[in-house]
């Protein structure tokens, strides 16, 4: 193998680069870097001059990444994540495993599982630090996919797009019905999927991105039923006080509910023949995992599953 081309190029060039495209402009890159702008615009100057091509157009604001800058794009974080990975197997080596590993997550599984995460990190690999992201399921996927997070914990539905990620199953929970105390449904002890779909509903999911199915819809679908989904929000919080409110039944999934103020309601078990949420940790399969991203995807799936004892356990 020939290494004589990778004199051409500096490290910091490379860095000030990503940031730039991850930030969004060198204003940005430059604060995330802890460095000032003008050097910030240096570096991206001396690589595009040795590249012989421009990363960035700068006539717009902000400046966008160039054809050929989307190509380079990706080997340029490739060659950092290298980096990270030799840091961390030089550490192991010394004989301490190190490293800094961002974790995706929807705020439901954060509140169950992250407390667990770190308490057993610090227990048995003190070196190994986490940096928690909370966003929604179809958001994790993207940043994933972006490489903004190394795992990402999110259900199985809606399916990934592409076969860039893999994931292994951590548990899997039922679908509950939450309605007000007073409804007449708040006495039954499980209900099946045609009554819940006779009431207008409220569903966790996006309504802008229907193509792509939740559980909710997934068990409405393969039952045959078309209810009216009267509201969709992707907070848990906010089904419960739209339901308490009396403008619908809720339907999701029963951790989202354990993490909620549900004052003034009940979560009843919807039997949904075979579908139930499905929740797993993820990473991109085409990326070689550092040891301490392999060590937080192993303590991730060994934490015990959600007991849910209000509607029944949660199994993995």
């Amino acid at each position: 193998m020939d290494f004589s081309s990778a004199y051409n190029y500096r490290m910091d060039w490379i860095v000030s680069f990503v940031a730039v495209a991850r930030e969004g402009g060198f204003s940005a890159a430059a604060k995330a870097q802890y460095r000032s702008q003008p050097r910030i615009s240096s570096h991206v100057s001396e690589f595009e001059r040795t590249l012989g091509f421009k990363l960035f157009d700068r006539s717009i604001h902000p400046p966008a990444l160039t054809p050929e800058g989307r190509a380079l794009l990706p080997h340029a974080e490739e060659i950092l994540s290298r980096l990270d990975i030799l840091t961390d197997v030089a550490a192991e080596a010394g004989g301490e495993l190190r490293g800094e590993v961002h974790i995706g997550m929807y705020p439901s599984a954060a509140a169950f599982l992250y407390p667990s995460v770190v308490h057993r990190l610090r227990r048995e690999s003190p070196g190994v630090t986490t940096v928690l992201r909370e966003n929604d399921t179809l958001a994790l996927e993207r940043m994933m996919i972006a490489g903004d997070v190394d795992l990402a914990v999110r259900p199985v539905l809606p399916p990934v797009r592409g076969d860039a990620l893999a994931h292994t199953e951590l548990w899997h929970e039922p679908l509950v019905a939450v309605v007000p105390h007073e409804h007449a449904l708040a006495g039954e002890a499980s209900l099946p999927l045609e009554r819940v779909a006779s009431y207008p509903l409220v569903t966790i999911g996006e309504s802008t991105d229907g193509v792509r199915q939740f559980e909710t819809n997934l068990a409405f679908t393969e039952a045959g039923l078309h209810p009216t989904i009267a509201f969709q929000t992707n907070q848990p919080q906010t089904l419960a006080a739209v339901v308490r409110s009396g403008l619908g039944v809720g339907i999701t999934n029963a951790l989202a509910m354990s993490t909620a103020n549900c004052t003034g309601l009940r979560l009843v078990r919807v039997t949904a023949g075979h579908v139930a949420r499905q929740v797993a940790v993820w990473w991109r399969r085409d990326r070689l995992a550092s040891p301490a991203t392999t060590r937080v995807r192993d303590v991730i799936a060994s934490i015990p599953p959600p007991q849910l004892h209000q509607v029944g356990v949660a199994q993995r």
